[in-house]
Parts: C-alpha cells; structure tokens; sequence
C-alpha cells in the first residue's frame, strides 16, 4: 500500500524569490537579445557602408577612364564636336550616378534602429505584468 507521503508546500518567501529570480533572467535576457539586435543592425549598415564607399571608389576611376574612352570615340568616330561628345557621355553618367546613389539609400533604409524582436518581447512584458491572468 503507498504510503501518502506529503510534500511541504512552498512558502511565500520560496514564491516571491522564484518569481524575482525569474524577473532578473527575463530582465537579463532581454538585454543580451537587445545587445545581439543591436550588433546585428550595425553589422548590417557596416556592410553597406563599404559597399557603397568601395563601389564608388572603384566605379569613380572606371567611369573616369571609360567616359574619356568614349568622349574620344564619339569625337573620332561619330565626327562630333568634342565639347558634344563630353555633353553626352556627362549626361549618362550623371542617370548612372543617381541610380546608384538611390539604391544606397534604398540599401539604408533596411537597417533599423530599433530591434525589432527586442521591442516586440518588451511589449509582451509590459502587457503581461499589466494583466496578470
């Protein structure tokens, strides 16, 4: 036959230290998940950063000698005045420019300033410690 063996209810004391442990790693852990957000959004403009400067970087000097190259061969080749050739090649180049320009800003518009998956969870806290059900 079992014997009835009874356990010895948790005090208060034991309750309320269970449920502040518990608030301290929830607090804790919130805050390493901010830190990782955070690192990941900067590692993400990082990235894009040396896209851009490395993108304008080498584009620059191509274009520069690409440009000449077809100054020149407009001129040579198409019996236009030089000064309408360099119009024309600085025109396009200038479309070219904005397009890049515009997809960088559109590539910086990615990154939040905000972590998103940190904010969400303290909106959950903030609600549960409001409407403990």
């Amino acid at each position: 036959m079992p014997e009835n063996v009874q356990s010895e209810a948790p005090s208060m004391a034991s309750l309320v230290g269970g449920i502040i442990s518990d608030a301290e790693r929830l607090v804790r852990q919130e805050i390493a998940l901010a830190r990782r957000e955070m690192q990941l959004e900067f590692d993400k403009a990082k990235e894009a950063s040396v896209a851009l400067a490395a993108g304008a970087g080498i584009g620059t000097i191509g274009t520069v000698f690409l440009g000449l190259m077809v100054v020149f061969l407009l001129h040579e080749l198409g019996g236009l005045p030089l000064w309408a050739s360099f119009l024309i090649v600085g025109g396009v180049l200038a479309i070219v420019g904005a397009i890049l320009l515009y997809a960088g800003i559109l590539k910086f518009r990615e990154v939040s300033l905000v972590p998103p998956q940190t904010a969400e969870t303290l909106q959950e806290n903030v609600q549960w410690l409001q409407n403990p059900k």
